[in-house]
């Protein structure tokens, strides 16, 4: 009799995460589904015929037109891969810059003993506070004034900044990760007879991997992707990169080219795909090591 009392509110209790489970799942489900729909449906689209993109919504075409990428490649008079170089070169460079700057900046806010350190950093910080494109017309104004706009290489003015560690975004980053690094490590190669140099290459350079590897992976997929600076510097053809170039298949005054406009786009993200996929791991690590101690 009281087996039979006990053995109902049991097996509801064992139900009860299994349920859950379920739902969790559910829900994962639908949430990779709303964030997957939006690539799956230009991929699509990349193999839909110009008069099928406009008649027909749906994911899979109803007649696969894989010309779209032979054409969009040689749409122009400067082969669509010397936009993918461009890219590359830039996003590179911009890891570099970042990379070297940054670091550099960090240490010095994070390591070392200067007049008015807080209030640079405070200043630092609030830089963040600041929308890119309000600085982007006084920059152009300066870069002007320089020289350095339609110049013998128009890359200039889009790598400088980057190597003068304006990113206070990733030198707060890097600040926040040496920080957690033991003091006691200075404390032992300032014994050994290392300066602050000494330091910062035998002891903070080599346990910053981590920093550095999260600064490089976002420097490189936001450059990538950045658009509207590159739009204002890039005058030349043959100087574009990816997210320029594909605004030209976008033309007001003829036809435009949207088939292969949606090929080249999903070229576009192979490139930031594979970054992302070599280095994921360590970017899982340096997101976890970085700004969430000390």
């Amino acid at each position: 009799m009281v087996a039979s009392t006990v053995a109902p509110p049991v097996a509801a209790r064992a139900q009860r995460p299994r349920s859950r489970s379920w739902l969790r799942l559910v829900v994962l489900l639908a949430i990779v589904a709303v964030v997957l729909y939006p690539l799956i449906w230009m991929v699509g689209t990349s193999v839909k015929s110009q008069q099928e993109i406009v008649n027909n919504i749906g994911l899979l075409p109803e007649r696969f037109t894989p010309g779209n990428y032979p054409d969009g490649w040689t749409n122009f008079d400067v082969s669509f891969g010397r936009f993918f170089l461009n890219s590359a070169m830039v996003s590179l460079l911009t890891v570099i810059g970042n990379a070297v700057s940054c670091l550099l900046a960090a240490y010095a806010f994070a390591r070392l003993r200067f007049r008015l350190r807080r209030v640079w950093f405070a200043v630092m910080i609030g830089t963040l506070l600041l929308p890119s494109h309000v600085l982007i017309v006084p920059q152009y104004i300066l870069f002007r004034s320089f020289g350095l706009v339609g110049g013998d290489w128009p890359y200039l003015p889009l790598l400088i900044p980057q190597f003068l560690a304006t990113e206070a975004f990733f030198v707060f980053l890097m600040v926040q990760f040496m920080r957690s690094i033991p003091r006691e490590l200075d404390e032992a190669a300032r014994i050994d007879g290392a300066g602050p140099f000494g330091i910062f290459r035998h002891v903070i350079l080599p346990l910053s991997r981590p920093a550095l590897v999260t600064t490089a992976i976002f420097s490189f997929i936001w450059t990538w992707n950045e658009f509207f600076r590159q739009l204002v510097y890039l005058s030349n053809l043959s100087d574009y990169t990816v997210p320029v170039a594909l605004t030209l298949f976008i033309d007001s005054t003829s036809q435009s080219a949207v088939g292969p406009m949606f090929a080249m786009a999903v070229l576009s993200l192979l490139p930031v795909f594979v970054f992302f996929v070599a280095f994921q791991r360590m970017l899982v690590e340096g997101i976890n090591t970085s700004g969430l101690k000390g």
